[in-house]
């Protein structure tokens, strides 16, 4: 009997661990040793897989020549390399941002992405360097130290030469010759007190926005220079250079981007959204300025770059001492700040924008003689009743 017993218990006791270890779950024995036990702190990902799960992750750090988000979409050398590659393997891509290399690394080993795509140095262990380099090997893209199907496709793929056709490249799209459009003169008739063929259009919608329609017209003429079938690259269309993203948040159909009139009074629509996210900013003559930053490089840069004024001792709530933090959110001192949360920016181009409408505001002023709804730049002025027209036009963009 004590034969048959303890047999049992051994069947038993074997059937459950072997039926334990099919299901990858650790058990321990009686003798201490551990059965079934799968190591799941590293996933491995081959280039099969890549393939088939049609994404490639890529870890990287925020910066200038590394990665940045400019008007939606991704730049900076590495970004755009990498973008290139993924096209080659027919692949979708994802970026993931990290505070230092050495969460890269971690990462990468721990199999939470495919590529390090930033210029790692090279004294990290466990891991396989390959494709871009920009500084003589000194510092190069990483893979995992088990992918070398990845590490090989990479170094079959990259040329030297595509360093400087990339920076190329990316000149050229932060630059105004890549918008496509017809340059027309900032202004219709002096002596008529025109500006453009939209004036009414400037007219009626900028009530939506609060604003002084000359105001509104010497932005659109930054934008597109009163060319309603203007293009930039990123997909901004129309007068007033509306995303296709934002289109669709504010009601505004992809083929009536192209649509004088309603471009404008989208544009304002999304001027007058913005506007109620500055709710703190008190001083009309200081909140056309927030918003029109806002609307060139972004209402999370312009905050990052207020709370570096707090910081620093200045009046967030003054663009006088809140642009200079504008331009400093291109220095790396500055855009890893831990007040600022969405990194780098390049400054200089919003603050060139707000400075541009401005001049060119004053001038319209000078040069009409209807009355505004917001005082010129010299002064602050009222911004005046909410009238029929303005709530209507606001119910129209849904706002």
């Amino acid at each position: 009997m004590r034969y048959l017993c303890s047999y049992a218990f051994a069947l038993v006791f074997t059937l459950f661990v072997v039926g334990c270890a099919e299901r990858k779950q650790p058990v321990t024995t009686p003798w201490g040793t551990v059965v079934g036990q799968q190591d799941n702190s590293k996933q491995k990902f081959s280039m099969d897989d890549i393939l088939n799960n049609g994404e490639l992750i890529v870890l990287t750090l925020n910066g200038p020549a590394t990665y940045y988000d400019y008007h939606g979409h991704g730049m900076g050398l590495h970004y755009l390399l990498c973008e290139k590659f993924a096209q080659q393997l027919g692949v979708a891509l994802r970026v993931e941002e990290c505070k230092d290399t050495a969460e890269m690394v971690k990462k990468l080993r721990q199999g939470d992405a495919d590529l390090i795509a930033f210029p790692l140095p090279k004294h990290y262990k466990g891991v396989i360097y390959c494709g871009a380099s920009t500084d003589s090997l000194q510092s190069q893209w990483a893979v995992s130290s088990d992918n070398q199907e990845l590490a090989d496709t990479l170094n079959h793929w990259f040329k030297p030469q595509m360093i400087a056709a990339t920076q190329r490249e990316e000149d050229f799209l932060l630059s105004t010759r890549s918008i496509r459009r017809h340059i027309y003169a900032p202004m219709l008739s002096v002596a008529g007190g025109v500006i453009s063929h939209y004036d009414r259009y400037f007219q009626t919608y900028a009530p939506v926005a609060r604003w002084d329609w000359r105001l509104m017209a010497a932005q659109c003429y930054q934008e597109s220079t009163f060319d309603p079938h203007a293009e930039s690259w990123a997909g901004a269309r129309g007068l007033m250079q509306i995303m296709p993203s934002t289109a669709g948040h504010i009601g505004l159909q992809p083929d009536e981007l192209y649509d004088p009139e309603k471009n404008i009074a989208a544009a304002a629509a999304y001027i007058a959204e913005i506007e109620q996210k500055f709710s703190d900013v008190r001083s009309p003559g200081e909140l056309y300025l927030y918003v029109l930053a806002s609307y060139n490089g972004g209402y999370h840069h312009v905050r990052d770059a207020m709370a570096l004024a707090r910081k620093y001792g200045y009046n967030p709530y003054s663009w006088a001492e809140v642009e200079p933090f504008i331009l400093k959110l291109s220095q790396a001192p500055y855009y890893t700040d831990p007040v600022v949360r969405y990194g780098y920016m390049r400054g200089s181009e919003t603050v060139d924008y707000v400075r541009r409408i401005r001049q060119r505001w004053a001038q319209y002023c000078g040069n009409t003689h209807s009355s505004p709804i917001m005082s010129a730049p010299s002064g602050v002025g009222s911004f005046g009743p909410m009238t029929p027209q303005r709530a209507r036009h606001r119910n129209r963009y849904k706002l």
